[in-house]
């Protein structure tokens, strides 16, 4: 048997960033990309104070977010009908195939950690923009 690809443990060091389809600027972590995760993609995401993402949806994968500072509005529902505030401390889970439209309102930061069912960083994002002028921050 080839030991060479054989999975192992990998320590990431959160630093380098990329642009997601989104609009946001996330800092790679657990992924296909990186560590070659086959099940799994966990990242970290600031959003800056009056930012928004654009609409969007991940067709086949649930995410599940945890708030670890400020907070940040998260519109939700087919045509982003629902709306809800995660603060830090806060867990929040998004079922595949929602569309949702995350923003910071505020004038502080706001960091999460996100996860998702799909390894890969952006392969299932699927952009709404007919959605996004729905949502006024």
């Amino acid at each position: 048997m080839d030991t060479s690809a054989k999975p192992t443990c990998r320590l990431v060091k959160p630093g380098a960033t990329y642009d997601g389809k989104q609009g946001l600027s996330y800092f790679a972590g657990i992924a296909a990309e990186t560590v070659g995760a086959q099940g799994i993609c966990m990242h970290i995401l600031t959003i800056p104070p009056g930012a928004r993402a654009k609409a969007h949806l991940h067709e086949n994968h649930e995410t599940a977010i945890y708030m670890l500072s400020g907070r940040a509005d998260t519109w939700y529902g087919e045509r982003l009908e629902n709306h809800v505030v995660v603060s830090a401390g806060e867990l929040f889970y998004i079922p595949a195939g929602v569309p949702h439209l995350p923003a910071n309102s505020s004038d502080e930061p706001a960091t999460a950690i996100i996860a998702r069912t799909d390894p890969n960083e952006q392969e299932s994002v699927v952009l709404l923009p007919e959605l996004d002028r729905l949502v006024k921050i």
